[in-house]
């Protein structure tokens, strides 16, 4: 009998095109394809023979006969950020988002928070706040205090003012300070006035989910799931049994074609119910769940079309890897979890919606799904032979 196994890879903000209720978000005419490929064209030949172009308003290049069932699919949750979108994804749709402050934190929580002071308070891009307050940090030791129009609490400082170990520890203060908040992100940086540079020891603080989601659900009959990127983060480690936290697209693509191979970098053991060794043997992962950062943090936010479209070609041109290292009974997902139009003349993400491409299922169009929650009722369909209930599954379709 052929093991089933799931993979699931969100390449981080390739949105498909403005919801209806963008304008209420500020994204109106965000599409973060199609205006990448307005922009600078995009040469994605793998993606395109699965059906990228062929999902409505994507405006990229058809496939003649498409080789995977494609469609896009719409947020349910009122909200456009990184933890609600997992969230969704996985079968859990919030009735209240998370809180956001467009204008700053409360001053009276923040001279709580930090006896030493604090810079910024206010939305901002990372990489400009450190240009703009870094000279000041390394000569007060005050952190630099940022959010945006998501809801996150982020805390820039340089590795040699503030040690690591306190840097965390500011974070998980915040964090215990702040439970309406989605994410605490610690953002460290290093190098000398005038040419500072962030570094992978980013380290995100997210509430745990305040619901069951499929991954849970997943754990609970027996089945291994493996998170690769920041997926622990965002999940609070619950539905996680193993990790390979991994900081780059690069060695996510890596990560995920050595876990499809059967090849299990995990370092983690995360759930006590497993005594699975940590070894490279590992091969019994029922669900591969994958997030590639790069798109957003590096390209979406900062305003970079190119980079962002380099990124894109540079992920298709593995897709054949990807492909050729499934198995029998092996399904693959790519989708995204929001948009972040790097045209639309802010840094924030954007409300989208985000393409589904599924290889290993009949090759049909899946049309706009109400709900991200459907990907994760297919997955749970198809592993479980349950339906989840939330979402409404592609195979019963």
């Amino acid at each position: 009998m052929e093991k089933k196994r799931v993979c699931i890879i969100v390449i981080d903000s390739v949105g498909i095109g403005a919801m209806p209720d963008a304008a209420d978000f500020g994204d109106l005419g965000a599409n973060t394809l199609k205006n990448i490929f307005k922009h600078r064209g995009l040469k994605l030949p793998n993606l395109y023979a699965m059906g990228l172009g062929n999902i409505e308003g994507s405006g990229l290049p058809k496939a003649e006969k498409p080789t995977a069932a494609f469609g896009r699919m719409a947020q349910m949750t009122k909200a456009k950020d990184t933890t609600s979108g997992h969230w969704e994804l996985c079968g859990l749709i919030m009735d209240k988002p998370f809180k956001t402050y467009p204008n700053g934190f409360p001053l009276d929580l923040l001279d709580k928070w930090s006896t030493k002071g604090w810079l910024g308070n206010k939305p901002a891009s990372g990489t400009e706040i450190i240009k703009e307050l870094g000279n000041e940090h390394v000569d007060t030791g005050k952190p630099i205090v940022y959010t945006s129009a998501d809801s996150v609490f982020q805390v820039a400082a340089h590795e040699e003012i503030i040690r690591l170990p306190d840097l965390y520890r500011l974070c998980e203060r915040a964090r215990e300070m702040l439970p309406d908040v989605g994410r605490i992100i610690a953002r460290p940086f290093v190098g000398d006035k005038g040419n500072f540079i962030r570094t992978k020891n980013r380290k995100d603080y997210a509430v745990a989910p305040i619901s069951d989601t499929i991954l849970d659900g997943l754990v609970a009959k027996g089945k291994t799931v493996l998170g690769i990127g920041k997926i622990e983060d965002i999940f609070s480690k619950r539905g996680i049994t193993h990790v390979n936290h991994t900081t780059n697209n690069l060695d996510g693509i890596n990560a995920t074609i050595e876990a499809l191979r059967n090849f299990c970098d995990s370092d983690v053991d995360l759930d006590s119910n497993f005594n699975v060794p940590n070894n490279p043997g590992i091969d019994d992962i029922d669900l591969i769940f994958t997030n590639l950062v790069d798109f957003d943090m590096l390209y979406g936010h900062r305003n970079d079309p190119e980079g962002y479209g380099a990124a894109l070609e540079y992920f298709d041109s593995r897709v054949p890897e990807i492909l050729s290292a499934l198995k029998p009974g092996d399904l693959l997902f790519i989708t995204a979890d929001h948009g972040c139009d790097p045209t639309i003349g802010h840094t924030d993400h954007t409300r989208e919606y985000v393409p589904v491409l599924a290889y290993g299922m009949e090759a049909k169009d899946l049309g706009t799904r109400d709900t991200f929650a459907d990907l994760g009722a297919t997955v749970y369909q198809y592993l479980c032979g349950e339906p989840w209930p939330v979402g409404k599954a592609f195979c019963n379709e």
